[in-house]
């Protein structure tokens, strides 16, 4: 069991989404530097004073590249560090020689975790416990303090890995967020398809037994199934360019739509009073977008009624415009906490990017919260939907 979690550990590979540089390493840099300065022209007890500074600084720059090559990083400050205490064994110096902002090194034991694959988590960690046992014999420190030193040491790394593992675990809710809205999605579509089968079905037959009595009826039979057969067509392409996922499952019961948001507004009762205005041609959507604007209000609402602290009221719009619907959903409560989405909103997001649309939430202009979303009605010719060339 030990030798296959090594294994998995060794074999981890980099967080896709580490940044190579930023404003605030800079604004780092340059704070450890001042600190440097201040305490090599300061401090009088410094040993080896120049040898000293040039460490430090040394140290400093290697925060830089603490993201994108963390265990080379780890490797030449440790190393560095083990050198210098050598050096200082050679020249028979009983004080310990580097300045106190050399403690920077810290943040390159927590970039290793961090940033780091499972390979370089493993040979860092190696490299970091040896320096440490090599200046541990090396000074005469007591062991009580030594093993104090050694927690100190660790702790960044420890920190390092729990926040990686619960980046990558909330990624991973959000990965299985996205497939259940593309599996619902696709049991919409799959709805859809199967009701213009039908109908073709139908009219084909229709069309068989009037054949030789009617031939006027048989024609306007076969243009039905035509038209039909191209709607159906372009929910299938919608559904190949949409849904990489394909996973439909058995509960195929009819999808709620804009038809049933009168029943939905109701269900929030004396709690919070729901504005609900619908504008426009909102009879003729097509199947996936009509659910898409019912699980939009759906979603909102109840977001509100959890999370808008002293909300009385939420105002729902829903306005059809010629190749596009939008929808809008306001509520006048406030927000508590930091403002991130949840996996609802995430949901949605992934809905909307499906469809060929798009969703944005976050505060409103005055107070409580707000989402906005446009999900074009016409078709593009890959199938998904998007508005029309002009």
């Amino acid at each position: 069991m030990l030798r296959d979690d090594l294994r998995t550990l060794w074999t981890e590979p980099r967080p896709p989404d580490a940044p190579a540089r930023v404003w605030r390493d800079w604004a780092l840099l340059a704070v450890c530097l001042a600190a440097v300065a201040l305490e090599a022209g300061l401090r009088e007890d410094v040993v080896w004073r120049p040898v000293a500074a040039v460490f430090a600084v040394g140290l400093c720059l290697l925060l830089l590249w603490r993201r994108t090559r963390p265990l080379a990083m780890v490797a030449l400050a440790f190393g560095s560090v083990v050198l210098l205490q050598l050096a200082s064994l050679v020249a028979a110096r009983g004080e310990p020689v580097g300045l106190d902002t050399s403690a920077v090194v810290l943040v390159l034991v927590y970039a290793l975790p961090r940033w780091g694959s499972g390979r370089d988590i493993v040979l860092g960690a190696a490299a970091v416990l040896a320096a440490f046992a090599l200046c541990a014999v090396m000074d005469d420190t007591p062991p009580a303090e030594q093993i104090v030193g050694l927690v100190f040491l660790l702790l960044p790394g420890m920190i390092g890995a729990a926040v990686r593992f619960w980046g990558t675990a909330r990624e991973r809710q959000m990965d299985q967020v996205r497939s259940r809205e593309r599996e619902q999605l696709a049991r919409e579509l799959h709805d859809t398809v199967a009701h213009h089968v039908s109908a073709i079905v139908i009219r084909a037959q229709a069309g068989r037994v009037l054949a030789a009595t009617d031939p006027d009826a048989a024609v306007e039979a076969l243009e039905g199934v035509e038209e039909e057969g191209a709607r159906t067509l372009e929910e299938m392409r919608a559904m190949v360019a949409a849904l990489r996922d394909r996973g439909v499952g058995a509960e195929l019961a009819p999808p709620a739509g804009i038809a049933d948001l009168e029943r939905l507004v109701r269900a929030p009762g004396d709690r919070l009073k729901v504005d609900l205005r619908l504008d426009g041609e909102l009879d003729s959507l097509p199947p996936a977008v009509d659910a898409a604007v019912y699980r939009i209000v759906q979603e909102s609402v109840t977001n509100a009624m959890r999370h808008a602290v002293g909300a009385t009221e939420v105002a729902v719009r829903v306005t059809a415009e010629p190749h596009t619907v939008r929808v809008s959903v306001r509520d006048n409560g406030q927000r508590t906490g930091r403002v991130r989405d949840g996996y609802g909103l995430a949901g949605l997001r992934e809905r909307a990017a499906l469809l060929g649309g798009s969703l944005r939430a976050g505060p409103g202009t005055d107070r409580g919260w707000q989402v906005e979303a446009e999900l074009p009605t016409a078709r593009s010719e890959r199938g998904a939907y998007s508005r029309p060339r002009r």
